[in-house]
């Protein structure tokens, strides 16, 4: 029934990793719902997201997800629950694309997918952190809606045109490698002054 090529199901692999990072309910929830719909051919080893039970269920992880996302302080504790999660779903859906019955490609495709959902998910993580250092709302949530877009026009283009899909992968992660870079060295110093400003307030013995 797979009737998808290898760059087809090399972008999808990546796809579904790379998103995950960002918003993995969105990530099961949108995949399960157009394979049910019939929109997409999923892999085999897709496929269970378009049991109704699953479908339920990542429809109300969503759902939870995309309000706790536009919360300042909620976001932060949010994506750093989710490290333990994300991650490791992104290399199993990743190596789901392949099957099991091809164990060199889908544990290729595991450390894939693993990978670039550990980058995406350090990306936003780090960025939603850096703008919660701002009192105001907007940017936070101008942030969640723009996530909440991304994944699934990423996904769409993974399916429909994977050569277009590597490229704007490739100019993403060169993107997210500078902000991690950036916004990891902006934190740091807020951490420093936090400190040592805890430092200036503490007592002093005689």
């Amino acid at each position: 029934m797979d009737t998808l090529d290898t760059p087809q199901l090399i972008a999808i692999a990546a796809a579904l990793g790379w998103a995950s990072g960002l918003r993995l309910y969105a990530v099961l929830f949108l995949v399960g719902l157009a394979g049910s719909l019939g929109w997409v051919d999923l892999p085999s080893g897709l496929r269970l997201l378009q049991h109704p039970l699953m479908l339920g269920a990542s429809g109300f992880m969503l759902f939870v997800e995309f309000f706790a996302d536009k919360i300042p302080g909620v976001d932060t504790l949010w994506d750093v629950v989710h490290t333990l999660v994300r991650i490791p779903a992104g290399a199993a859906l990743a190596a789901a694309v392949f099957g099991t019955d091809q164990g060199l490609t889908a544990s290729v495709a595991a450390l894939l997918g693993g990978t670039l959902a550990a980058t995406s998910h350090f990306a936003k993580a780090t960025t939603r952190a850096a703008v919660n250092t701002s009192p105001e709302p907007f940017s936070n949530i101008g942030l969640s809606l723009l996530g909440d877009a991304t994944v699934p026009a990423a996904l769409w283009l993974a399916f429909a045109h994977p050569w277009a899909f590597f490229g704007v992968l490739a100019l993403a992660l060169a993107l997210m490698a500078v902000l991690l870079w950036k916004l990891g060295r902006f934190l740091g110093k807020v951490w420093r002054r936090l400190v040592g400003g805890s430092d200036a307030l503490a007592p002093t013995s005689t």
